[in-house]
Formats: C-alpha cells, structure tokens, sequence
C-alpha cells in the first residue's frame, strides 16, 4: 500500500470514528433526557401524593375537632343529668 492508500484508510477509520462518536454522545443525552423527564414526572406524582395528604390530614383535624367540641358537650349534658339524678334521690 503507498501511503495514499494508508491516507485513505486513516480518513475513513477517523470519519467512523467521529460518527461513532456522534452516535454514542446523542443516544447519551437522548436518555439522560428521557431520564430527567421521568424523575421530574415521579417527583410531580410525589408532590401530588403529599398535597392529597395534606388536604386529607387538614380534613381529620377539623372532624376531631368537631368530635372534642361533641364530647364536651355531652359531657356537660352528663354531668347536669347526674346532678338532677342525684337531687331527686
């Protein structure tokens, strides 16, 4: 082979590299994309999950608090119904 030849084989050897290159560097952004997308999805589904929680927790709170307020009422109904039991004996 002259060195032409070798010319040649050096130019298509480094256009395949450099294709490879090319290839290999875009299929690698092309998934760190992909994978940026669904961590973001993951982490919007997340906050998703944590918002019903909250609304769900602000939800009990009120409800117990209805259900004390209850309580305290019929507790004081309790008590008068005990002093009147216990003034009629």
């Amino acid at each position: 082979m002259s060195g032409t030849d070798w010319q040649e084989v050096t130019g298509v050897i480094g256009f395949f590299l450099l294709v490879t290159a090319v290839i290999t560097v875009t299929i690698w952004q092309l998934a760190a994309t992909w994978r940026a997308k669904a961590v973001l999805a993951r982490e919007n589904e997340y906050r998703a999950i944590a918002d019903k929680a909250v609304l769900f927790q602000e939800g009990a709170e009120r409800q117990l608090a209805e259900l004390v307020g209850r309580l305290a009422e019929i507790q004081t109904r309790l008590q008068s119904v005990e002093r009147i039991l216990k003034d009629v004996e």
